[in-house]
């Protein structure tokens, strides 16, 4: 990229160039550019997306550079991160909304994903009963330990009921031939999207058509801790509503508890544990009343 990079300085000719995370922004007399790493052909990505009357994304300037991508430079407006969420969100429901079909699939598609998560809740049971046998047989147990034990019982059932929940969607799912999917940002944060004459998602180097449950995992697995996702999941199920199905596996894959890993600084071991342990808490009181409405359908 380097390379590339003193190329575009001597075509654009910027009179200032800042370092931003990942990319380059080039300030010059013509305007304002963002130089980032070609990592996917975003030329033909972008030009499905306006075949489906979504044009909500940055304009590629150059696609031609040798490892690099020219944007054009978008300034982002200012508001409450809340607002910017929900803003955020309506986008990517009608991004779904606009890419959505439904594909033939064959039975081992249902079973890949199922295997796949099984062997995750596995391995995560595994190593958590380690743990607690571990630290049970400790005469004086550290911070982290002793927090981990006082809240064992909690990750226990959190992993039952994603065991529990995952074998009812297979037994739902596995004898269909048919899924729906859409275009998937699969990158998404409130750092990659910028509102300004209207709303852009950029950063579209991981997208990919695939179930749209995923761009909520990666939304909330980003921005769990800073933002209330009460809301911002009733106003996405409104405009692109899930069936049981995809509801139900979304529910398993956000009630997956992180893994823990104890650190040689106990400081940093209790900080990363109590923040696992929030988000458990956190997302067992959102997925909770969800259940609830079901029970009470049922």
């Amino acid at each position: 990229m380097n390379n590339s990079l003193e190329v575009l300085k001597s075509v654009y000719k910027p009179y200032r160039y800042t370092l931003k995370g990942s990319v380059t922004i080039l300030e010059t007399t013509s305007g304002n550019f963002v130089i980032k790493e070609k990592l996917k052909d975003l030329g033909e990505l972008f030009q499905y997306l306006k075949s489906r009357n979504f044009n909500n994304f940055p304009k590629l300037i150059d696609e031609s550079r040798s490892g690099v991508n020219v944007f054009e430079y978008i300034e982002d407006t200012k508001i409450p991160k809340e607002q910017k969420a929900e803003d955020l969100v309506s986008l990517v429901s009608n991004l779904h909304n606009k890419t959505t079909y439904y594909k033939d699939v064959t039975e081992d598609n249902f079973k890949k994903v199922y295997d796949d998560i099984d062997s995750n809740i596995k391995y995560l049971s595994e190593t958590y009963e380690n743990y607690y046998n571990t630290f049970f047989n400790e005469i004086m147990m550290s911070p982290s330990h002793y927090l981990f034990m006082r809240n064992y019982s909690k990750i226990k059932a959190d992993l039952n009921f994603c065991q529990t929940e995952l074998d009812k969607w297979f037994e739902s799912v596995k004898d269909s031939h048919k899924t729906r999917v859409a275009l998937v940002h699969n990158n998404l944060s409130l750092d990659h999207y910028i509102e300004n004459n209207q709303d852009y998602l950029i950063s579209w180097e991981h997208s990919r058509i695939d179930t749209p449950i995923l761009d909520l995992i990666k939304l909330y697995h980003n921005e769990f801790f800073d933002l209330n996702f009460e809301n911002i999941f009733d106003n996405y199920f409104h405009k692109f509503p899930l069936n049981d199905d995809e509801k139900q596996l979304l529910f398993v894959m956000l009630a997956m508890p992180p893994e823990i890993n104890f650190d040689k600084n106990e400081f940093k071991s209790c900080l990363d544990l109590r923040r696992h342990l929030d988000y458990i808490f956190k997302t067992e009181n959102l997925i909770r009343p969800y259940y609830a409405e079901k029970h009470e359908e049922q």
